[in-house]
């Protein structure tokens, strides 16, 4: 055993604690996770109605890509706590999402006494990056794929002159509001796989060559992930499914790049090991 893993064993035993000192730092750590919560969530309700005409921007681009600029965008509630219940829901969306960096780093204080340095130090660069990935796939939902979503839907409308019977899209409140948090929570999802297989690889769990073996199965499992998780239009599941494959192939090169680097470490000990005396 070398000296680095004396010290890191030697920094655990000297961290650990009795039961009942590890329930006490479990309950802070929740403490501090659910208060930032009700506080964000407290935050995002007050500027519930304001968040909300921030998330029909993009229904208004849709509106503006199907040719129907002087169409004006409407949505409505058929019952009268459906917009205060959607405001409860979308204020705990908003409260999550502001929340999670304090969450996962109370997670992090929590289970970081008891890794290795070496552990420490490879799941940190994930717990930063996973946040990050999430927020590109909601922005990629926003500023694309949810307009893209709604120029689909409206484009089924009949309406304008020479139309006997009007079909117009109406949508409601609280299943636009469940629209667009689909799109994002899948795509934020879907946007966690290379830090999946890359922790995976690390680990030694998954390979280049086997996640290259099994592209073609992917390939298909990310359609079927793409037709459960989207709404029932071709547009959002072929929205997500490429992207899904894309990220598959960003794992594979992670996990090349992952191995190389482990081969890049054993060859200075190897060289050590038989450039040393004999015994």
């Amino acid at each position: 055993m070398d000296v680095n893993a004396k010290r890191d064993e030697t920094e655990i035993e000297a961290s650990s604690a009795p039961l009942i000192e590890h329930l006490i730092e479990l309950r802070r750590r929740l403490i501090w996770a659910i208060g930032g919560f009700f506080i964000a969530f407290l935050v995002c309700f007050f500027f519930a109605k304001q968040l909300f005409n921030l998330l029909v921007i993009p229904f208004k681009w849709a509106v503006r890509w199907a040719g129907l600029a002087n169409q004006q965008v409407e949505l409505i509630y058929t019952a009268p706590q459906e917009f205060f219940f959607t405001q409860i829901k979308l204020a705990m969306f908003g409260g999550l999402v502001i929340a999670f960096p304090l969450i996962a780093a109370q997670i992090y204080k929590f289970v970081a006494p008891g890794l290795y340095r070496d552990e420490r130090a490879a799941f940190l660069p994930f717990l930063i990056a996973s946040p990050i990935l999430f927020i590109m796939g909601g922005a990629l939902v926003y500023f694309f794929f949810t307009p893209m979503v709604m120029w689909f839907f409206l484009s089924m409308q009949q309406v304008g002159p020479g139309t006997d019977i009007e079909i117009s899209l109406l949508p409601k409140v609280s299943e636009y509001l469940s629209l667009i948090m689909t799109l994002i929570f899948s795509f934020g999802l879907v946007f966690q796989l290379p830090v999946i297989t890359t922790l995976l690889a690390r680990v030694g769990l998954l390979s280049s060559q086997g996640l290259k073996e099994k592209r073609k199965w992917a390939i298909v499992i990310a359609f079927i992930v793409a037709a459960v998780l989207t709404p029932p239009d071709p547009v959002s599941q072929i929205g997500l499914a490429l992207p899904t494959i894309l990220l598959y192939e960003i794992s594979i090169w992670s996990a090349r790049m992952i191995e190389k680097k482990r081969e890049a470490e054993k060859l200075p000990d190897e060289e050590t090991a038989s450039s040393s005396p004999a015994e």
